[in-house]
């Protein structure tokens, strides 16, 4: 005897519509231009395959053709808002953390946004328009860098983790690099150290304790094998309390005596003295000086640009490394040497404070920002008519990325709270707008820090927030 379950399930399984029902359907033929056959037709598929499940998970007898149709080209549409969802596209980050990793870092200055713009179409990446010879890939930035730095030479690479693995492949490779236990550390995205050091062909070699090593344990761990010192800056953590570890140039000095090289790891690359904001980052040109053989560190961090490994140091060493395999595999392209180009250019006319924008940020005052605040409120309270629920707190904004974890700036802060509403969906509200506002919530309250906020952003955040507190 028949299931009557699987007869009515089979029925409902007839009035599903077909692609061509779907792609015919008016709503879904107005996304065709926006959205394109190919991709409107995979999604058509999916959204009918989906149903299709529920269906026959359900087993009910309540569906016609006509909702199954209206119920599949609604999945298409969502289908295609969730994937768009995942595109990159501008936000506002009122969040207060500087560096935002997941927020894409260091926002870039309006020189290097026009380099990138410029470099997009053809350029002269590797061609000499003097010479009308094939060029050097890099060779101008390479020559800020060395000029900043007062290194010999320079190269670039993809990210600062590519850096310390072509340079560990390079004169690690085979032998032991030496490194204190306290600076084995595992940063963003689970890289860590010592992965690299296996990675590369090198043999790791511990010394000390997680929060003392002396340059005594560095002279008795130096063997016949041993072919690099690794020193690796603390950037995104601090060991406080009874610490010790020797100076980069009491390093330098045992290296060079026992003739093998020091490479320091310097993460955030800080290009000149960050002290006013009450960092502690060692200046690449300080450790050069220092002694230091080779320096790598990041391009999008304190530095203010955009994801890229910086190396410097002795220039045979540098050319060593260029011409290793691993080199073309980690290389940049045009757009990156653009912006570091006009990035880098800025440290060096002296108006980095003012164009670049993580140093601008980290500059701000917290009267500077309460001024803002204070306008802000009086426009958003204008665009309310009533603004009962906002007010401005005292606050601190952070470093970010993985760079000066201990550095607070003091702030102010719009503070947002709703009669009905409660700061979860306030700033789930903010998320969803058309340009996603990213804020924080402390106390069950949505907080707005300035700081993060460039003021041409302004009128358009004031007319989000008060759509989202209306």
């Amino acid at each position: 005897m028949e299931n009557p379950r699987a007869a009515d399930r089979a029925a409902d399984l007839r009035l599903l519509p077909s692609t061509d029902d779907v792609m015919n359907a008016p709503a879904i033929r107005e996304m065709l231009s926006s959205i394109g056959l190919r991709r409107l037709t995979s999604l058509a598929r999916t959204a009918i395959e989906s149903i299709r499940r529920e269906v026959y998970e359900n087993g009910q007898t309540a569906y016609s053709k006509e909702n199954l149709l209206d119920a599949a080209c609604k999945r298409v549409y969502d289908l295609w808002l969730s994937r768009r969802e995942t595109r990159l596209r501008k936000v506002i980050n009122a969040t207060g953390v500087v560096i935002h990793t997941n927020l894409g870092r260091a926002p870039l200055s309006d020189t290097a946004i026009q380099a990138i713009r410029d470099a997009a179409a053809y350029c002269n990446l590797e061609y000499d328009v003097v010479s009308g010879k094939r060029g050097k890939r890099g060779s101008y930035v390479e020559d800020l860098l060395t000029e900043l730095t007062g290194a010999e030479a320079a190269l670039v690479v993809n990210n600062c983790a590519a850096a310390a693995l072509l340079v560990l492949s390079v004169f690690g490779a085979g032998g032991e690099v030496i490194v204190s236990r306290g600076e084995l550390v595992e940063i963003g995205g689970d890289f860590r150290i010592p992965d690299v050091l296996t990675q590369s062909g090198a043999v790791l070699k511990e010394i000390g304790t997680t929060n003392r090593t002396k340059l005594s344990d560095y002279e008795k761990a130096i063997g016949p094998n041993t072919q690099l010192v690794l020193r690796v800056h603390p950037s995104n953590y601090r060991i406080v309390g009874f610490t010790e570890t020797p100076s980069l140039a009491a390093l330098a000095d045992l290296a060079h005596r026992r003739e093998i090289l020091l490479y320091e790891d310097a993460g955030s690359g800080a290009l000149i003295d960050l002290g006013q904001f009450g960092l502690d980052e060692p200046m690449i040109s300080s450790s050069l000086a220092d002694g230091a053989d080779i320096v790598t560190f990041s391009g999008d961090k304190l530095l203010g640009g955009v994801q890229a490994g910086l190396i410097v140091g002795r220039r045979s060493l540098i050319e060593q490394l260029r011409k290793h395999p691993l080199y073309r595999a980690l290389r940049v392209d045009k757009l990156i040497y653009a912006a570091l180009e006009a990035t880098i250019e800025s440290y060096l006319r002296g108006d980095e404070g003012e164009t670049i924008p993580v140093l601008r940020m980290l500059g701000m005052t917290r009267d500077e920002i309460e001024e803002r605040s204070r306008h802000f409120v009086d426009s958003l309270k204008t665009t309310m008519n009533s603004a009962d629920d906002v007010e401005i707190i005292s606050g601190e904004s952070v470093i970010g990325g993985g760079a000066a974890p201990g550095v607070r700036r003091e702030t102010a802060l719009v503070a947002l709270k709703h009669s009905i509403r409660s700061a979860a969906d306030i700033e789930q509200r903010l998320r969803s707008a058309d340009t996603p506002v990213i804020a924080r919530i402390e106390n069950d309250r949505v907080l707005i820090d300035l700081r993060t906020v460039h003021e041409s952003e302004e009128p358009e955040l004031i007319e989000i927030v008060g759509s989202a507190l209306t």
